[in-house]
């Protein structure tokens, strides 16, 4: 199981906002949770997602494919991945647990 921290970031938009692509790419995620290919996690700066390495590297690159418009032709992603081989139980749950249970001591 990994996690990816993935920030897609569209540029040439007209707007500086970018909460509209972050709806449509939320909306992929969802039918690919839906699937049960991925868990995802929206954040104020990113989002994470967790899975098979191999799911999400397609997953990603579906991500950054689906903002390409005819108003965007470049698009930035970047991607922080965290996979452990150690253990079975790795998961973004697990590792907050992990870290509150230190803070409870």
């Amino acid at each position: 199981m990994a996690i990816a921290d993935i920030t897609i970031i569209p540029i040439g938009n007209k707007s500086p906002s970018v909460s509209q692509y972050v709806a449509d790419l939320q909306r992929v995620l969802e039918k690919r949770a839906q699937e049960g290919l991925i868990t995802y996690e929206l954040t104020p700066m990113s989002t994470l997602i967790e899975g098979e390495l191999t799911d999400l590297f397609k997953v990603i690159q579906e991500l950054h494919e689906s903002v390409f418009s005819e108003e965007i032709k470049r698009v930035a992603t970047n991607i922080r991945i965290d996979e452990r081989r150690d253990r079975n139980d790795h998961s973004m749950q697990n590792k907050l647990a992990s870290v509150k249970k230190h803070l409870s001591k």
